[in-house]
């Protein structure tokens, strides 16, 4: 059973930085593509960021595109996403996913997901 803990989240002004990372454990972490999601209030959980197997392709919303960044290191186990240049609307709690698919809000695995939140 593979199991997703997201450490990170806070509070922090707009156009700050905040990193969140990732912590799998109970499965083969380096052979599966992981990603980061997002739920706002109200709203429907929506893709952030992507990240192959090995690292070397990545996928972005649109929303994010140029201020996020996901990165994974194999050795750890973790998967990362720096934020920055926050802006309110980034405020959601955010969901790392394992093995997730391209195009739909679906993964194997979820964590709890962490709260971000971006104030004015």
């Amino acid at each position: 059973q593979v199991q997703l803990v997201e450490s990170g989240g806070g509070l922090v002004q707009a156009g700050g930085s905040l990193r969140l990372s990732c912590a799998a454990s109970g499965g083969t972490f380096s052979y599966v593509a992981m990603g980061w999601f997002r739920q706002a209030p109200g709203k429907e959980r929506e893709f952030v960021a992507r990240i192959s197997a090995s690292g070397s392709s990545t996928w972005y919303a649109d929303s994010v595109k140029g201020r996020f960044t996901i990165s994974r290191d194999n050795a750890k186990n973790t998967v990362y996403l720096q934020m920055n240049s926050l802006k309110p609307d980034d405020t959601a709690v955010y969901y790392c996913a394992a093995d997730p698919s391209i195009g739909a809000v679906v993964a194997a695995y979820w964590g709890q997901g962490t709260q971000v939140t971006v104030s004015s």
